[in-house]
């Protein structure tokens, strides 16, 4: 297998040399990887900065990288409001690190989270000034100051293993994803969106996201609120191949629930991430099993039509667009599951909803994907 050696220094020099223009990088992403399978016995764990436009001699190659620890196993990039640090969530150690992201070269501290176990994903209050971390493992959202990142209190959730999360700080609502429990060996399966208030901390609500009796395996995955809708509207992802509605009630200050698309009857599974063009007419769903990313039009955001599915490969999960928005770039693979951690990167057309081309560096190392970000100098940096 080759082996990708870049020391920290060389990171730096070639970071420096990005900043500075000398390079013809014209759109930089970061990507957590990983050694792909099920043999860890070389393991590598870490960050790369990665080439993605087409016209560049260096398209689709690494530009430097961060080694992580190994036993880190690193999942998600989370950016701060202010793009000026970096969450980078860990699933298999009590911690967070946080990287200074304002200059080069990346350094980084680690926040000691000692009740998280399966650390997933990070949602940030501007009005509160804190920031909220999900821990599948141990049931519990932990909170810290956004500014300090000193962990402030530890939240246990109503319904276990909670996932995804979204804060909306005009409406003081948070909601949170209860997805899988990490640790059965058989799939067991969360069904409900557990609704919390930033400014007090307390659990208002939990709602099931599944019109089959319980257990439903629904496994609600993410929740995102649609940009630019009054009232707010919520995009929610279940694992059971399903996309939910969770629309905001302004006279009862409560969410209402409902189904709005069925991936499953296209032979979709395990859907996972939303992602929303700038014209905000279109969002953008990947589906892990067996890979595809699917276009709605949402010009009635509530009631999203599907325009077309895209084959991308296993473990279609993250993406990032090009700078003109024409592409997508989707990250292929999910927690490194055999049949679903390819480990590339498809490209796709945007107009025709066609595969163009495939970035396969870091399969061909024999690594595999996590996640994929742009830089946090990007116009849209959307993190997750």
């Amino acid at each position: 297998m080759k082996r990708y050696t870049t020391t920290l220094l060389a990171a730096s020099a070639s970071l420096f040399a990005l900043a500075a223009g000398g390079a013809a990088a014209e759109q930089t992403a970061l990507v957590l990887y990983e050694t792909k399978g099920a043999n860890q016995s070389q393991r590598q764990d870490g960050i790369a900065f990665v080439e993605l436009d087409p016209s560049a001699p260096d398209y689709g190659q690494i530009l430097a990288q961060v080694p992580l620890p190994p036993e880190f196993h690193s999942h998600h990039i989370f950016y701060n409001p202010g793009g000026s640090k970096a969450y980078v969530t860990s699933l298999a150690t009590p911690e967070l690190r946080v990287f200074d992201v304002t200059e080069f070269p990346y350094r980084s501290k680690t926040v000691e989270v000692a009740d998280c176990e399966v650390g997933e994903d990070v949602s940030f209050s501007q009005a509160q000034g804190k920031w909220y971390l999900t821990c599948m493992g141990s049931s519990v959202v932990i909170v810290g100051d956004a500014e300090t990142d000193e962990v402030l209190e530890t939240i246990a959730m109503p319904a276990p293993w909670p996932h995804g999360i979204a804060t909306h700080d005009e409406i003081d609502r948070q909601l949170v994803t209860s997805t899988a429990n990490p640790y059965s060996e058989t799939p067991e399966w969360g069904e409900d969106i557990v609704v919390l208030q930033p400014s007090t901390g307390e659990i208002l609500s939990t709602h099931k996201v599944s019109n089959a009796p319980s257990p439903s395996g629904a496994g609600p995955v993410e929740a995102f609120f649609v940009p630019g809708v009054e009232p707010p509207l919520v995009y929610i992802t279940n694992m059971e191949g399903s996309l939910w509605l969770a629309e905001w009630q302004p006279e009862t200050e409560e969410f209402t629930f409902r189904e709005a698309f069925r991936l499953d009857e296209l032979g979709q599974g395990v859907t996972l991430e939303v992602y929303f063009n700038e014209a905000g007419d279109r969002a953008y769903v990947t589906s892990a099993m067996p890979g595809h990313l699917n276009a709605f039009d949402i010009t009635d955001p509530m009631a999203p039509e599907h325009l077309w599915a895209a084959e991308a490969a296993g473990g279609a999960h993250h993406l990032v667009f090009s700078e003109d928005g024409s592409r997508a770039y989707v990250q292929n693979s999910l927690l490194n599951i055999d049949g679903m951690n390819d480990g590339s990167i498809s490209v796709i057309d945007l107009e025709t909803g066609e595969k163009t081309g495939s970035i396969d560096t870091f399969k061909d190392a024999g690594l595999t994907i996590n996640t994929i970000v742009l830089t946090p100098e990007a116009d849209d940096f959307h993190s997750h």
